[in-house]
């Protein structure tokens, strides 16, 4: 009672970090009586805390006692199962090392305790009170088509998806997908399929050098006898001309493989984990016809283009404010505290 009396005399304060593949985003609500009386949005080229991002974040400190920091989970081991049941959650990971958390009590979402810990000892100067599962983002951003749809629901980060395909409520399926681990793996195969090609390489190994007429060879130089033609200007002007347009057209392709690459390969880990819900007997698969995007990244009309011609699936997406949507999770928990 004396806690409840004493926050209607504060702010609150909402701290809400995000790290990026190279930068950390950090969104802060400070509310009073649930208004939002001022929200900010922080950017540090940092992926872990250093003095400007704990100076920023202590400076809220000074203005209530009621302040609350959350975390998006990026860790490399977590995921969700379609279960809370103790004893059938071994079969999709190993839950003796791992601290879950039931869902509404049909499915759990879980992270390795040693990167629960790492997590923890990385913001220990200004402490951690919620660490969200990106599932469990998904889930409530997408909570009023996930009750009444049979349908894929993925989450897209700056180089992770959050894979997941429900049936009014039911989880089927999830899977955390990583993209650099998906383009290591794609360049370990070219690796290995350019080893292969060296293999094929012509050995002159064996070869009776004596059987070859260099005759033949040297008569065969004469159809070269006109490069000299090359000289004249009206053929080096044509020659500079291609040349021209060449560099343009592969300066072009280059300013666009980025975007392309990414959308391509969050194209293919989408497919590759719908194949693996459709064939893994471990999961009770139905075929799926639409997919939910909750984007919060940068993606281009390419990836639907892709999702719609080459899986005919319905793709709908909508925008996320990761650091919002932390925020609002984090004040659905101090609601129940």
């Amino acid at each position: 009672m004396i806690g409840k009396f004493l926050e209607a005399l504060y702010t609150k304060v909402f701290i809400n970090i995000v790290v990026e593949n190279s930068q950390t985003i950090v969104y802060v609500e400070v509310c009073s009586k649930n208004e939002v009386l001022q929200s900010i949005h922080k950017v540090f080229e940092t992926t872990t805390i250093n003095t400007k991002m704990y100076d920023f974040i202590r400076a809220f400190f000074k203005e209530t006692p009621f302040y609350y920091i959350s975390i998006l989970d990026k860790s490399s081991n977590h995921g969700a199962i379609p279960t809370c049941t103790l004893s059938e959650m071994g079969k999709y990971c190993d839950i003796n090392s791992s601290e879950y958390i039931c869902f509404s009590n049909d499915w759990a979402f879980y992270t390795s305790e040693y990167d629960l810990e790492a997590i923890k000892h990385e913001y220990r100067s200004i402490g951690l009170d919620f660490i969200f599962s990106p599932f469990a983002i998904l889930a409530t951003f997408f909570k009023d088509k996930i009750e009444n749809t049979l349908a894929m629901f993925v989450l897209i980060e700056e180089g992770y998806l959050s894979f997941t395909v429900f049936d009014k409520s039911k989880l089927l399926y999830a899977e955390y997908l990583d993209m650099q681990h998906h383009k290591d793996d794609e360049d370990m195969l070219m690796d290995s399929a350019l080893e292969d090609d060296d293999e094929d390489d012509v050995s002159l190994d064996g070869i009776d050098l004596e059987d070859m007429s260099i005759e033949d060879d040297v008569n065969s130089f004469d159809d070269f006898a006109n490069i000299e033609d090359l000289d004249s200007d009206d053929d080096m002007d044509e020659f500079s001309e291609i040349q021209e347009v060449q560099e343009n057209v592969e300066q072009e392709i280059d300013i666009s493989t980025e975007g392309f690459n990414e959308d391509y390969q969050r194209f293919s880990l989408i497919q590759s984990a719908l194949n693996t819900f459709y064939k893994d007997s471990k999961y009770e698969s139905q075929f799926i016809e639409t997919i939910y995007i909750a984007n919060g990244v940068r993606i281009s009309s390419d990836l639907k283009s892709y999702l719609e011609e080459e899986m005919f699936l319905n793709v709908y997406i909508r925008k996320i404010d990761l650091g919002v949507a932390l925020c609002e999770m984090a004040k659905a928990e101090t609601n129940e505290i």
